[in-house]
């Protein structure tokens, strides 16, 4: 009986969609307890450490179920795949959200952080404006999913590589 060789994009789906669940999980934690509104920022520096550890535990996972042999454009398309779908389940999560679950959130957001932008006396007023037109513009949830799935892709090339560097192993 043959053997048939996993596919990066079978651990990419199943990792992947874990680390989308755990950005969905911390996002709604913040929201849940108005973190976000008070600008905490801990539990994004949580997900900041999960992400490369789900990338680097998944591209280990591939090594592993594919009788100990990667190669670096498996550990790439591995990483990379983890990082768009984690991001792309993110993204339906956000536009959901601000569609359906809070609209007024982002406003809310909005309105704090122009708060405490005129509330420090070294911002000109005219900067303010400036920063708070371009954070209306950015705030836009299905541009801000484009991002976010920009950004993922971005760093999970990175982790990918160094990743795929350290554990590559060739027939």
């Amino acid at each position: 009986m043959e053997t048939l060789k996993p596919t990066p994009g079978k651990f990419a789906v199943n990792y992947g969609v874990v680390l989308g669940a755990i950005m969905i999980i911390i996002s709604g934690a913040m929201y849940a307890t108005d973190m976000a509104l008070e600008g905490v920022q801990w539990p994004m520096y949580i997900y900041y450490l999960i992400f490369p550890t789900v990338i680097i535990i998944g591209i280990s996972a591939f090594k592993k179920q594919n009788s100990g042999i990667l190669s670096l454009g498996q550990a790439m398309k591995t990483g990379l795949a983890i990082a768009v779908i984690s991001a792309i389940v993110y993204g339906f999560y956000i536009i959901i959200f601000n569609y359906l679950i809070d609209p007024a959130y982002n406003e809310k957001i909005l309105q704090v952080t122009e708060d405490t932008l005129l509330s420090n006396p070294d911002i000109p007023k005219d900067i303010v404006v400036q920063q708070m037109d371009w954070a209306r513009k950015l705030s836009n949830p299905i541009l801000g999913s484009v991002f976010w799935i920009a950004i993922s892709m971005f760093f999970g090339a990175i982790y990918s590589l160094i990743s795929g560097l350290i554990m590559k192993n060739e027939e």
